[in-house]
């Protein structure tokens, strides 16, 4: 059902203020899970392209599991997870590099370059933008941040560019390593001095029963969020989320969302009107004390 002009109108004048806001800011925006599908692609680059029109500055972190699963799939291996990180052998992390950096990555630079030559690949090996070592040797060729360079960044958004970030870093020796996606933004969020941090999956939020949406937290922050997951309330591909929402609030981000990216235009909703929708991580306020001017 298409809006009247006046409600069309209606929406713009709520959004002004956030546009304001906002604008001149950079948010970044993690990209993974069922939101990644063909049929949500596309709206997507829309919504990032408008973000971009109106002065924010967006940086795309994509992830690519169910990709990375259809492939091992494809090729006859199963593969095994351990608290939502993927275990990676050496076999996994080809496949890994090959399906983050060599499709997704160029699949998601392509949709955002329908409306413009805006968008510009890069991977985590690029430029040293991700220094990582092994995050624990059971995991395999599975990395942890130790340090981001984010010079290559810093001079595409400079240009007016959108980087797209794929997340195999590298390690002293040049060894790849797979990342997290959520946990590669979370860290990237707090080196660029992000407004806020993005993270977009398929369900509305965190629940605080799992089971039960109507549970669904609309704030939170990262004292209570550490609690959760020490207490086993969190699982799976929640707790790196999670994990990667207060590190990012802990490094200075002002805020940090999880938000259900199959939900048509969630960036616009989250970003641009009163409501907001999903889970916002903010501020302890002992924290909010220690980093107010």
């Amino acid at each position: 059902m298409s809006l009247t002009p006046e409600a069309t109108a209606a929406v713009l004048t709520q959004a002004l203020p956030y546009i304001q806001r906002f604008s001149g800011s950079t948010v970044v925006v993690k990209y993974g899970g069922s939101a990644m599908d063909s049929d949500h692609l596309a709206g997507f680059a829309a919504d990032v392209v408008l973000m971009h029109s109106v002065g924010i500055r967006p940086v795309v972190v994509h992830g690519g599991g169910p990709q990375i699963g259809e492939m091992m799939d494809r090729l006859g291996l199963t593969p095994t997870f351990v608290d939502g990180l993927r275990v990676t052998d050496a076999e996994t992390l080809d496949i890994a590099r090959m399906v983050l950096v060599g499709r997704v990555n160029r699949d998601i630079v392509s949709a955002i370059n329908v409306h413009g030559p805006l968008a510009v690949g890069v991977s985590g090996e690029d430029a040293g933008l991700l220094q990582a070592r092994v995050r624990h040797p059971g995991l395999g060729f599975v990395g942890t941040v130790d340090s981001v360079n984010t010079t290559i960044i810093d001079r595409l958004l400079d240009e007016d560019l959108i980087p797209v970030v794929s997340t195999i870093g590298s390690d002293s020796t040049g060894q790849a390593l797979n990342i997290n996606a959520d946990t590669v933004a979370g860290t990237l969020a707090g080196a660029l001095g992000a407004a806020k941090a993005v993270f977009l999956t398929d369900v509305e939020g965190l629940y605080a029963d799992p089971d039960d949406p109507a549970t669904l937290i609309s704030e939170t922050t990262p004292v209570a969020l550490e609690a959760m997951i020490a207490a086993g309330e969190l699982a799976g591909g929640m707790i790196p989320k999670a994990e990667a929402a207060v590190d990012a609030v802990r490094r200075g981000v002002a805020s940090a969302h999880m938000v259900n990216g199959t939900t048509p235009h969630v960036l616009l909703l989250e970003l641009f009107t009163d409501a907001g929708v999903g889970t916002m991580v903010c501020p302890d306020s002992d924290q909010e004390q220690e980093t107010s001017p």
